[in-house]
């Protein structure tokens, strides 16, 4: 099988990053094992983060298909702008209600039908203003959610997953070129969802629906690196479905953590989010 750009260019960020730790090991440690630290920072930037993102705030709170535990929410949260890469949760959710309603066209935050990679690129760091507030949720004025959407705990963020790095390696060298590395490892993932699954050159469409661009990238990699949001064809046609596969051969990352979680006791599908769609190939909702 032909491996597609977006693989290519995540398996080249990840060698990057492993070789970036091994080559900036502090003294006494070897390459084997500053890879092997590169690679448990990686982990967890990637399976917190998509926690974080792809379950909390995307189906969790944006779409309101699942109900998790408070404690784990806010946990989740705190932990991962603290230590891993910031997210304000109030821009995110306002900016993904944009997209959705003006997917790929005038009003979408993320991208427009005639962007190409560098300006998606660009507009990952430095998005279209959102045109209304459209994150108004309750759990969003929370004091935890507002603590950490203040401007100033931005700022702070930055230098505690710096810090917290610094502090566990001992080094501040191989800190920061884990640090640095790890957040392009991120924004690979970020262009996987707004630019390579919105561009009908990639992926495949299970629904042609026209008012969008979103493709369904389905290959094991982009899914399991993307919590599942590399099915953006299958998203954008059931936004408000708990899962993004609409076929049991369809592989679900996503999905498959939110089970476990929930065999864990700490989410529950909403009302809304267990609905059955009409049209998809599925036999159950499988939650």
């Amino acid at each position: 099988m032909e491996m597609k750009v977006y693989s290519v260019i995540g398996y080249v960020l990840i060698t990057l990053h492993l070789s970036a730790g091994g080559f900036a090991a502090p003294e006494g440690w070897g390459f084997l094992l500053g890879a092997g630290g590169a690679l448990a920072y990686l982990l967890f930037i990637w399976f917190v983060g998509g926690m974080y993102v792809s379950n909390i705030l995307h189906m969790g709170v944006a779409h309101k298909t699942l109900e998790f535990q408070g404690w784990f929410v806010e946990s989740v949260t705190v932990v991962f702008n603290v230590a891993g890469i910031y997210i304000n949760p109030v821009t995110w959710v306002n900016r993904h209600r944009h997209h959705h309603a003006f997917s790929d066209h005038e009003g979408d935050p993320h991208k427009l039908a005639g962007d190409g990679f560098w300006k998606t690129l660009y507009l990952c760091a430095f998005p279209y203003a959102c045109k209304a507030n459209l994150a108004k949720d309750a759990v969003l004025k929370s004091r935890t959610f507002r603590m950490v959407s203040n401007p100033y705990f931005a700022v702070g963020a930055q230098f505690s997953s710096f810090g917290l790095l610094w502090l566990a390696a001992g080094n501040w060298v191989y800190a920061l070129a884990l640090w640095v590395s790890a957040r392009l490892s991120a924004l690979w993932i970020n262009m996987i969802q707004n630019y390579w699954s919105h561009d009908r050159r990639f992926g495949t469409r299970r629904y042609d629906d026209p008012e969008d661009d979103a493709m369904n990238i389905g290959e094991w990699f982009p899914v399991t690196a993307s919590f599942s949001s590399s099915l953006q064809n299958n998203h954008h046609h059931e936004p408000n479905f708990l899962r993004n596969s609409h076929d049991p051969a369809e592989y679900d990352f996503g999905f498959m953590t939110v089970r476990a979680l929930s065999a864990l006791g700490l989410v529950r599908p909403t009302s809304t989010g267990a609905r059955m769609p009409d049209g998809v190939a599925l036999q159950e909702v499988g939650f």
